[in-house]
């Protein structure tokens, strides 16, 4: 007779197949979200942040959560060839095939680099990826913990029917006086562009339709025929759209908690407890003028997401 005793043992899921916390799902309802609601991802390498955004009822997209990059490695402008180092900058369209659940780095999805434009501009490199761990050879690192979770809303969203989810890489937050500032930089030209694309977000909380041809970007355009990525470009339309009218929402933004490396540890390595100890203390340095003889520290991220 064969003992049963093991067959009541709780089954663990592979990190992809891990269900939404019960706290993700706690907030997504807060919001007015569904886990099952198409997603939209933007990354910003200065601040290193990536956002994640779900679609409500009005067919909106509303900020659910701001994760810190653990690490990347290279510099502000985009990838150019493979082994620079870079992680890219760009519009990526993440289609089912790309979800990685068997990353080294726990979870991963790719980018898709080179896409397209990339190809027309004779730029190389594969596996580019948003992943786990806190170490960056071209690819956006955001820990296990925050990868997860990310994964999760993502996977959620394709499981329900979205074809793809739409990624806009930035090198910064492209508001008009950082660009000012940064006028002088080789790679002004190109920001200008992937601008046009922050900007449409930004007013109308949709991700806009992105064409490639003559090789270049061209942003919320739809034509008859498809465009050849370094043909020229066909006669487009610019659907109208309607003007963002918000519906009730949360007025602060979740932050999640985690450390941001870059600048304080090499992009090889997973960073020592010295090392995260050393980036907590830059995110929060002790506040000068007090009068009470204690010293006293801005709020860090998990605070905030606590407060939230």
């Amino acid at each position: 007779m064969i003992a049963g005793g093991c067959s009541s043992a709780p089954v663990i899921p592979a990190p992809s197949e891990v269900p939404l916390s019960k706290d993700t799902l706690d907030l997504l309802a807060k919001k007015g979200m569904q886990p099952s609601a198409p997603v939209f991802v933007r990354i910003f390498k200065d601040e290193s942040e990536l956002e994640v955004w779900k679609q409500r009822d009005d067919g909106r997209f509303y900020h659910f959560k701001t994760y810190p990059i653990c690490n990347w490695s290279g510099e502000l402008g985009p990838k150019l060839t493979q082994g620079d180092r870079q992680a890219p900058e760009g519009f990526y369209n993440i289609t089912p095939v790309l979800m990685n659940p068997n990353s080294k780095y726990y979870l991963s999805f790719n980018l898709g680099y080179p896409n397209a434009y990339d190809k027309a501009l004779g730029r190389t490199g594969d596996s580019v990826m948003v992943h786990g761990k806190c170490r960056s050879a071209g690819c956006y690192a955001m820990t296990d913990a925050l990868v997860e979770e990310i994964y999760g809303l993502t996977r959620e969203a394709l499981k329900a029917g979205q074809p793809s989810f739409q990624v806009q890489a930035f090198p910064f937050r492209m508001t008009d006086a950082r660009m000012a500032e940064m006028k002088k930089h080789k790679w002004y030209p190109f920001w200008r562009t992937l601008k046009e694309g922050y900007d449409y977000f930004e007013r109308y909380k949709l991700p806009p339709q992105i064409a490639i041809c003559e090789r270049r970007y061209v942003v919320n355009v739809t034509s008859q025929s498809r465009p050849e990525a370094d043909g020229v470009c066909p006669p487009f339309q610019r659907p109208q759209v309607a003007d963002f009218v918000p519906l009730p929402a949360p007025t602060e933004p979740t932050v999640a908690s985690g450390n941001k490396m870059k600048g304080i540890v090499s992009a090889d390595v997973e960073p020592s407890v010295a090392d995260i100890n050393k980036a907590k203390g830059a995110a929060n340095p002790p506040a000068t003028g007090v009068t009470t003889g204690t010293a006293q520290a801005a709020p860090d991220s998990s605070s905030l997401a606590k407060a939230q």
